[in-house]
């Protein structure tokens, strides 16, 4: 399986978290359109997606 692209490639909500993740601004643009413009990182929410790697992009923009 080719390795995700946090920075090109298309973020849903099914999207795995996987070892490769970073915080993009392609990341930034996906969590803005399903959480609202007043989306930003803080250190817990960055912390949560580094320990959840088994969890999907939709259950990061639940938490």
């Amino acid at each position: 399986m080719e390795k995700f692209d946090w920075h090109k490639d298309t973020i849903t909500k099914n999207t795995p978290i996987n070892n490769s993740y970073k915080n993009t601004q392609n990341v930034r643009r996906f969590f803005k359109s399903v959480c609202g413009d007043q989306f930003k990182f803080n250190r817990d929410f960055m912390q949560w997606l580094k320990e959840n790697q088994e969890k999907t992009m939709g259950d990061a923009a639940s938490e």
